[in-house]
């Protein structure tokens, strides 16, 4: 089912929101959600990392010889296959957990690939009693006011203000 125009804006926000996390760091649906603007849409943020497409299709497309940028111009490659700006390889969702710093099961070993994901990135993960991975959120958050693509936006537009008068 096509997603309207509000709802894709809303994907590609978190998906673009998402990349900037750094590398060895952490942050929660909840804080995202909060850094776009909408502090109550963490599901929803979530539900936008559960929907992220694979890169599979790209890799398959790319390795049958369709090249990227035949794949960027039209959606769908000759092979029928489907191309994705956004996909797991560009968007580090695994860098993305619940507010309690624990891993949120989206089906059988979802858990373990993105402990995985994060241990590869030198973010440590341990294993409670119970099966459940945890982050020291104290050591691997990331919580910043405002997104780092939005740093100095502000301040441009007030320099601006500034030349004109």
């Amino acid at each position: 089912m096509p997603r309207t125009d509000e709802a894709e804006h809303w994907f590609n926000a978190v998906y673009e929101a998402v990349q900037e996390i750094p590398l060895g760091c952490v942050t929660t649906y909840g804080h995202i959600a909060r850094l776009l603007g909408y502090p109550r849409r963490a599901r929803q943020v979530g539900i936008c990392l559960k929907h992220l497409p694979s890169n599979r299709t790209n890799r398959t497309s790319s390795a049958k010889g369709g090249g990227d940028e035949s794949a960027e111009e039209d959606e769908n490659d000759e092979q029928g296959e489907i191309y994705h700006h956004f996909h797991d390889d560009n968007v580090p969702w695994q860098r993305v957990v619940n507010s309690k710093g624990t891993i949120s099961h989206r089906g059988p070993g979802s858990a373990s690939r993105q402990a995985v994901a994060l241990r590869h990135e030198g973010v440590t993960v341990e294993q409670d009693a119970m099966g459940d991975f945890y982050i020291d959120m104290a050591r691997y958050g990331w919580f910043p006011a405002r997104l780092p693509s939005e740093e100095g936006e502000s301040e441009d537009s007030d320099s601006l203000e500034e030349e004109e008068t």
